[in-house]
């Protein structure tokens, strides 16, 4: 299986990336950045873009994957709603475009998050952009899975870049267990995404297209 990696920077995609490393099936992990990776893997191979609003420069190199694994995103928290627009819904779909030109065999899942408004008519404004990304990427000619995940606990050294994100988790670390016995349907963790992304990529376009917290740990686990 080969597969493509955004944000495999981040906390989710290191976790992502660390269990598609590991899968035995995985023979090739394509992760596209802005500069390089802290992992170093023979089945990794790194490609280096800027503008993640058009990749036809590297198109070749993102082409005939089994998987994309889209883990990019930032928080609507100091982004003008046109950056917020752009980070979250073009460049998004600029992916998804260019991996899925002529593959619609592709399975693309993409992080979303609890929350997300499909209906794009709530108040919340970040709901709605990632409501208008899910229900464009569902539209289009490939196998897409929505993740819609609550709390995320990272694992295996898992880390934001993000500092106050740090902060926060490294504040709440002993909440996680808490969550987990009292709102198990709203937590899981960076491990158990990365194994149900890789989970739904075998599933041949079968199943639920959008996957909350519960259905995300049934496949992880």
């Amino acid at each position: 299986m080969k597969v493509i990696l955004f944000g495999a920077s981040g906390m989710v995609g290191q976790g992502v990336l660390r269990e598609c490393l590991r899968d035995p099936d995985v023979t090739e992990v394509v992760a596209v950045a802005r500069s390089p990776l802290e992992a170093d893997d023979p089945k990794l191979r790194q490609v280096f873009h800027n503008d993640f609003t058009d990749f036809s420069a590297v198109a070749a190199q993102l082409s005939g994957a089994d998987a994309c694994f889209y883990c990019l995103g930032v928080s609507s928290a100091g982004h003008s709603p046109q950056d917020y627009t752009r980070i979250t819904y073009d460049c998004t779909l600029a992916a998804a475009r260019t991996t899925a030109a002529g593959n619609p065999a592709l399975t693309f899942t993409y992080v979303s998050g609890e929350g997300t408004d499909s209906t794009e008519q709530g108040r919340s404004g970040w709901a709605r952009v990632k409501g208008r990304t899910e229900n464009a990427l569902l539209a289009m000619d490939m196998r897409a899975y929505m993740f819609r995940p609550g709390w995320i606990q990272p694992l295996h050294g898992e880390r934001s870049r993000t500092g106050w994100y740090r902060a926060m988790y490294a504040a709440t670390s002993w909440l996680y267990p808490v969550l987990r016995r009292v709102a198990p349907s709203h937590v899981t963790t960076t491990q158990a995404l990365g194994r149900a992304m890789l989970a739904v990529a075998r599933l041949d376009g079968e199943g639920p297209h959008v996957l909350h917290s519960p259905e995300i740990n049934r496949l992880g686990a």
